[in-house]
């Protein structure tokens, strides 16, 4: 059999990409500014439609968000 995936509904962005173990792909990419890596790093996690809203926010404010980019 296949490995179930954990259930992240209900968690935030970060509880959910620490459970899935992709906490530092998500990390690289908005350090590097890199607004389809990130999206495709929430997509992994959440399957609706608002990773690129959650991305384009985070970008916008990074350190809002507690990521030195932009400083």
């Amino acid at each position: 059999m296949g490995e179930q995936r954990p259930n992240l509904r209900g968690m935030t962005v970060n509880e959910a990409l620490v459970t899935a173990d992709l906490i530092e792909q998500w990390d690289a990419a908005i350090e590097a500014g890199d607004r389809n890596a990130a999206i495709e790093v929430l997509r992994a996690v959440f399957s609706d439609s608002s990773a690129a809203a959650t991305v384009d926010a985070v970008l916008a404010e990074p350190q809002k968000y507690g990521y030195l980019r932009g400083v």
